[in-house]
């Protein structure tokens, strides 16, 4: 009976996995197009030459490398985000499975891969364009409202008014110069993901990991004090952070104070 059940539970992990592959390829698109304002309906195609993309041409990861990295029609170099963003949903959904699945309904299964779909595509996007698209914002809150770590909605609804409130005196003071209203929107998604206290320390993650990355650009070079750095990331990294590890993060903060 185990030896089933573990088989089991390896196939299942593994079928998650192919999931989440092709998932990223649909995530491509949206990071591709949503931005510009285009249809997320219609089959791919290259960025150089439009030729629209056979299915062969389609398969998840595989395919750039059967491709070697470049277009069949015009030879030119494929984007290396298709790959990267394919492989870390599949990995991701498949953490989720691993971390959460054995006792999660199937809605709050659902709500969670639709959770870190979501999120990569704002990081996608806001790295790629600076831009979080308001539709993912609404499916952050969708999915947030189902996972809900707060007592109650009441709950849920106060911890995103005040961060939605933290965020957007920073983006008043500050002048759109720090961040983007799209950060401020999505700070309500985190508040209700996690009510007040949890996503007070969310936030704070968010601002500690991309002051120390804002640091580092600096001080290597590779960014002036002027630049504009995407927020929405750091964003979505303290908001990992907050449901893989809340219990060790409470534990760390009890330890200081």
């Amino acid at each position: 009976m185990f030896y089933l059940l573990s088989t089991f539970n390896y196939f299942v992990s593994i079928f998650i996995f192919l999931v989440g592959l092709c998932v990223g390829s649909f995530i491509n698109v949206l990071i591709d197009r949503l931005p510009n304002g285009e249809s997320i309906g219609g089959r791919s195609y290259c960025d150089h030459c439009k030729k629209r993309l056979e299915a062969i041409d389609l398969i998840p990861v595989l395919s750039f490398f059967f491709l070697l990295g470049k277009c069949r029609t015009c030879h030119k170099r494929l984007v290396v985000q298709y790959p990267i963003v394919e492989f870390i949903t599949g990995v991701t959904f498949l953490i989720i499975w691993l971390y959460f699945g054995f006792y999660l309904t199937i809605v709050q299964l659902l709500a969670y891969f639709l959770l870190a779909a979501v999120c990569i595509v704002i990081v996608g996007t806001d790295l790629k364009y600076h831009i979080i698209p308001d539709s993912m914002t609404a499916l952050f809150i969708l999915s947030a409202l189902v996972i809900g770590k707060g007592d109650s909605i009441a709950t849920q609804l106060s911890g995103g008014v005040v961060l939605f409130l933290v965020l957007y005196g920073i983006y008043l003071v500050t002048r759109g110069k720090m961040m983007g209203f799209g950060d401020v929107k999505l700070a309500f998604g985190m508040g209700i993901l996690f009510g007040v206290i949890d996503g007070l320390i969310a936030l704070y993650l968010s601002f500690l990991i991309g002051g120390i990355v804002s640091i580092f650009l600096l001080l290597s070079g590779k960014s002036k004090l002027k630049s504009k750095i995407a927020f929405g990331p750091f964003m979505i990294l303290g908001t990992v952070l907050m449901l893989l590890y809340s219990q060790q993060i409470h534990g760390v903060i009890e330890k200081i104070f």
